[in-house]
C-alpha cells in the first residue's frame, strides 16, 4: 500500500504524507470532513425551519425528525475517517501517552493493534452498511409521508457507507504508519 500515515509528530507538528497517492488520500478524506461540516449547517438549518413552524404554524415541517436522524449518523461517519487521521479517537491518554513517550516501539505496537481492532471494528460497519444500502437502492425506501414529502434513503446510505469504507482504510493506513515506527525504533537501537 503506498498511501503513508500522516501522523502527528511528538513535537505536536503533524507529518504531511511525501507522496502523491498520500496526498489525495489527505485531500479526499478531508473534503469528506468538510462535507459532513456542510451538513451540519442543513441540519442547523432544518432545526431552526422546524422550530419556527412549530411555533407559527402550530405543527412540524415534514420529514425533519427522519431527515435529522439520517444526516446525524452520515456526518458522524463522513468525519470519523478525519478524526482517525488526527488521531483524535477518545483513549486513555493518561496512560497511553507516556507509555508511547517511555517506549516508543512498545508504543506503536500497542497503537498498531488499536488501529487494526478499529480497522475490523469499522470494516464490519462497512460490510453491514453495504447490505442494507443494497436493499435500501433494490426496494426504493424513503423517508416521510407519501403524498406529503419523501426522500430516497439510498443517497444517505451511500454516505454512511463511504465514511465507514474509508475510516476502515485509515485505520490501515495509521496501523501501517505504526508498524513503519516499530521498524524503524528496531534499527534505532
Amino acid at each position: 500500500m503506498a498511501l503513508e500515515s500522516d501522523k502527528t509528530s511528538a513535537s505536536g507538528t503533524r507529518n504531511p504524507p511525501s507522496s502523491g497517492i498520500g496526498r489525495v488520500w489527505l485531500v479526499f478524506v478531508d473534503a469528506l470532513a468538510a462535507l459532513g461540516t456542510a451538513l451540519i449547517g442543513v441540519l442547523m438549518i432544518t432545526i431552526c425551519a422546524d422550530i419556527i413552524a412549530r411555533n407559527m404554524l402550530g405543527s412540524s415541517l415534514p420529514l425533519v425528525s427522519e431527515l435529522g436522524a439520517l444526516l446525524l449518523v452520515m456526518i458522524v461517519c463522513l468525519q470519523l475517517a478525519t478524526t482517525v487521521r488526527a488521531d483524535r479517537l477518545a483513549r486513555t491518554e493518561i496512560f497511553f501517552i507516556p507509555f508511547r513517550e517511555g517506549r516508543p516501539r512498545a508504543g506503536a505496537l500497542l497503537s498498531a493493534l488499536f488501529n487494526l481492532g478499529g480497522a475490523a471494528v469499522i470494516g464490519g460497519i462497512a460490510s453491514v452498511s453495504l447490505s442494507i444500502f443494497e436493499k435500501d437502492y433494490a426496494s426504493g425506501e424513503f423517508i416521510g409521508v407519501t403524498g406529503i414529502a419523501t426522500l430516497p434513503t439510498w443517497p444517505f446510505r451511500a454516505l454512511i457507507l463511504v465514511g465507514m469504507t474509508v475510516t476502515a482504510i485509515q485505520f490501515v493506513v495509521a496501523m501501517v504508519g505504526d508498524l513503519r515506527d516499530v521498524i524503524a525504533n528496531r534499527r534505532s537501537t
